[in-house]
Parts: C-alpha cells; structure tokens; sequence
C-alpha cells in the first residue's frame, strides 16, 4: 500500500452565496479508518461531496488515491464508494437488483455485479429481504443496503455519512461491527461522516474535526488521549469513600459517576501515581480507564475555539 495520502486538498473552499460551507481546507489523510467529526451543519456532507465531484469546488484542490478530483472523475468512481446520508434507493426495484445496478454502474459486467451484490448483501446481514422492494424495507435495512452499494465493487476507499442514522442500539453496533471490518479486515479506507462521538470512537483512528466549514483537529485518536493524560476512571467494587479521600488529601479531583465509577484527575503522565495510591489502600481496581473522554473534550475545546473565534 502507498504511503502517499488517500485523500489531499489545498485550500479548498465551498460557498453557497455568501455563506462559506467548507473554508480553505487543507488536508493530508493517510490509509485508515477516519472519523470526520462535528456538529450539524459542519460542513462533513459538504466535504465529501465536493471530493466526489457531487458539488462544484468554488476554489482550491483536492486528489484522492493521487488522482485529481475534477479532471479524473471516472478512474476515481471506479476505485471509491459511498454511502450518502439520505436514502438513495430506487423505488420499485428489488433489493438485489439495486445493488446490482449499482456495480454495474461501477464498472462491472452484468454477471459479475449480479454475483457481487448477492455476496455483499450476505456480508451486510441481508437475508430473504434483498427479493424485496427496497421502498418497504425498514430503516436498518436500509442502511446495509446502502452500505452493501457502497462497496460492491471493491473500493479502495469508501465515504460513510451517518450511516448509524435512525438505528437502535443493537441495529447501531451491528453497522459500525460491519463498517470497522472494512479497514481492519480488507485494508479498506473508511471515511465515518458522523456527529456522534461514540461511533466515531468505536470504528476510527484517525480523527479530523470540522466545524463552520473549518479544520480544527487532524490527529490520530491515539494522540488525542495522549495530550489528555492525568485523568481516569476507576471501577471498584469497595472502597469508594476511601479513595475519594485519599484523593482529596492529593488535591486530585475526584468525581462519582452515573454509573458508579470514578473518575479522578491525577494530572500525571502516567497512571503509577494513582496505582500507588490504589496499592496503599490495599483497593483492587476492577478496571482502570485511562484519559476516557479525551475525543469528547477535545471535540468541545475545538467547538469553543471555533464559536471564539467567529
């Protein structure tokens, strides 16, 4: 695989009149499972249907797997999929049938995209349902489908906007199982488009944060927890008053969470500190969760610079 990045852009900007929907973005992705991270109205949808020649850029660059977006348009559909945000079915059409079309519309011949989407749709959890409509078929299903169309034929990259859309809990981790088999499995890239931090965290390593159609964060998530060392959660099945204490004596704050943990700011580099503590106590941690909401306080301190910075 090449060490050249997957997706590229200079200065890229969008505007919708006078309203700037993605502004001067600049952007460097290697290979990988990306969140693409931030509130409604971002800017994430715009962004990735600008690369994909969906919308018009109004000025700046993109390349994606080294190809020039605006000049390379059908070698890149060839080699990249997506998966938009709305529903994207053809009404009418069986559900087999539609992510047959897809393929063929990708490129593959009509015997091939037939044997690809029924093998896409077995790996998606679809059942008997694929015979049907597509327009009957709930929200869950409709999401693997969409997600089925998405890589029927085998891109190298793919583009995934809120696919956990609508789901309950159970259909949610279903989708995002499916979605981080794609990098880790199949050395798919992933793009998960989402504001929920908690999918993105599940799936994703490398995080990219866009609010007002800026840039703000581009960093592994590895990094992000890194710089949001000194805090933990620590799940006991004693003692809890005792290391509240101890900890109080420390000036270290400590926190009794809705679920019953604990969560302590030791503001060490290093959890040793802590353990030393738990060890005088003679307390034995059931787990110890080190920097736990780091993706989450790093996402609000992104979104209050940005909100400063207006």
């Amino acid at each position: 695989m090449t060490s050249d990045p997957v997706i590229a852009t200079e200065g890229l900007t969008k505007t919708f009149g006078r309203q700037r929907a993605l502004d001067n973005v600049t952007l460097a992705i290697s290979a990988g499972a990306i969140g693409l991270l931030g509130p409604n109205g971002a800017g994430k949808s715009t962004f990735m249907k600008c690369l994909l020649q969906l919308l018009p850029v109004t000025s700046g660059s993109a390349r994606l797997l080294g190809r020039e977006v605006g000049r390379e348009g059908r070698e890149i559909r060839k080699r990249v999929g997506y998966a938009p945000e709305q529903n994207c079915h053809i009404p009418g059409m069986a559900g087999c049938e539609y992510v047959a079309y897809c393929a063929q519309l990708s490129g593959l011949p009509f015997q091939a995209a037939r044997q690809r989407a029924h093998e896409m749709l077995d790996f998606v959890g679809v059942g008997q349902e694929r015979y049907r409509k597509v327009d009957t078929y709930s929200t869950g299903i409709k999401q693997r489908i969409k997600l089925a169309q998405a890589i029927v034929h085998d891109p190298e990259l793919v583009f995934l906007d809120e696919p956990t859309n609508g789901l309950d809990p159970k259909g949610q981790a279903q989708i995002l199982e499916l979605v981080r088999g794609l990098w880790r499995t199949y050395g798919i890239t992933v793009v998960l488009s989402s504001h929920l931090l908690n999918d993105v965290e599940r799936v994703c390593e490398q995080i990219v944060i866009i609010a007002r159609g800026r840039v703000l964060v581009h960093d592994t998530l590895q990094n992000l927890k890194a710089r949001k060392r000194g805090a933990a959660e620590v799940v006991l099945a004693r003692g809890h008053g005792e290391l509240q204490e101890a900890c109080g004596r420390l000036n270290w704050l400590c926190q009794m969470l809705p679920n019953g943990h604990l969560r302590i700011e030791h503001r060490a580099d290093s959890l040793n500190a802590l353990l030393n503590v738990l060890h005088e106590l003679k307390l034995a941690p059931l787990e110890i969760i080190p920097s736990p909401n780091a993706l989450e306080e790093t996402f609000v301190q992104a979104l209050e610079m940005s909100h400063a910075a207006a």
